[in-house]
């Protein structure tokens, strides 16, 4: 199938992962169709049959979104092929480390000019990859054909349309307008650019701040040590953006300090909750038991490290977080570390 990508919108979606992100974007396509008047199909694939056959059956993901009714336009399945033929646009929301071996099994299967969304926020342990390259390596596409959607997306607020932007990277601006206009809906603003390195740096490397925050506000730390985290946080992650080659207005919008804020101050924030959790005395398996859903900066964190160690990166909360992760540094002592570094002027990054 060939693909026009300048004019209207994506037809035909597949979304490929049926967790709370993929189906609240699920719903975000198929309610910005229903807006703009324009027939759309959009099947989504899930592992588990009981979701599958609730999103059928009942129009709900109770397993992720609670009670959230979902637009009947929205159908699932088990049986990924079937729900990736025809599809112009492939949205990919499945965990960050197996995200490799499924496109490998998907690779035959996605439409000849479909473009590719990631919604995913991780860097792959062991290659330190991005999603996008990721996605890149296994599937062979242009990157034109590749896009990321990221920003302060808490999938539950979304899902309730609670009015949020986000951004949709691309280097190619008529694919990121594209998208956009895809997902354009009464509660959901998307801005494009082309800075598809920022916009996922700014995504991977929030969640592990995010970690740093939960953990202070799980030893009961005031706001004046959050907001020094989470300011500091966005120092790391800039110098991390830049170094690979990322542009230092996105650390200042929707992807960098939007998604940073959001994701370090609330309670519907996996990560956050994660890193509260700790800071309260839960072991990591402790932890893993207690949440239903994957905090991915745990599993990223130290693929950030060991990212920002080649580059010769000075990121001083992810180091402390992946030594807590570790079990080389105790909650108690995460503060102090970081209070003992030496000192500099603040915009020395």
């Amino acid at each position: 199938m060939t693909l026009d990508r300048k004019p209207g919108s994506a037809r035909t979606v597949a979304v490929l992962g049926a967790g709370s992100w993929g189906t609240t974007f699920a719903k975000i396509l198929a309610d910005a169709a229903i807006a703009a008047g324009t027939p759309r199909v959009i099947k989504v694939w899930g592992r588990r049959p009981e979701v599958v056959d609730q999103i059928n059956q009942a129009h709900r993901n109770s397993a992720y979104l609670k009670d959230i009714v979902l637009p009947e336009t929205i159908t699932a399945s088990t049986d990924v092929r079937q729900v990736l033929v025809g599809a112009d646009l492939v949205v990919v929301a499945v965990p960050a480390q197996s995200l490799r071996p499924q496109l490998r099994e998907w690779k035959d299967m996605i439409e000849p000019g479909a473009v590719v969304v990631s919604l995913m926020k991780g860097l792959e342990l062991g290659t330190d990859a991005r999603m996008s390259e990721v996605i890149k390596q296994e599937l062979d596409l242009p990157s034109e054909r590749i896009a990321v959607v990221s920003g302060p997306n808490l999938a539950m607020e979304i899902a309730r349309e609670e009015p949020t932007a986000s951004v949709v990277a691309c280097t190619d601006s008529a694919t990121a307008g594209w998208l956009a206009r895809t997902c354009t809906a009464p509660y959901f603003r998307p801005y494009t650019t082309s800075d598809v390195v920022g916009v996922e740096i700014g995504g991977i490397v929030k969640n592990v701040i995010a970690l740093a925050v939960g953990i202070c506000e799980g030893k009961e730390m005031g706001d004046n040590t959050k907001a020094s985290v989470i300011t500091r946080g966005l120092a790391e992650t800039s110098r991390l953006a830049l170094a690979l080659g990322g542009e230092a207005k996105t650390m200042a919008g929707l992807a960098g300090l939007g998604d940073l804020v959001a994701t370090c101050s609330s309670a519907l924030s996996r990560n956050h909750t994660a890193g509260r959790l700790l800071g309260q005395g839960l072991t990591l398996e402790e932890v893993g038991r207690t949440m239903t859903q994957t905090a991915e900066g745990i599993k990223s964190g130290q693929a950030v490290h060991e990212l920002a160690g080649k580059l010769g990166v000075d990121m001083p909360i992810t180091a402390a977080v992946v030594a807590v992760l570790a079990g080389k540094l105790s909650v108690d002592q995460l503060g102090p570390v970081l209070l003992s570094r030496e000192l500099k002027p603040e915009g020395d990054y």
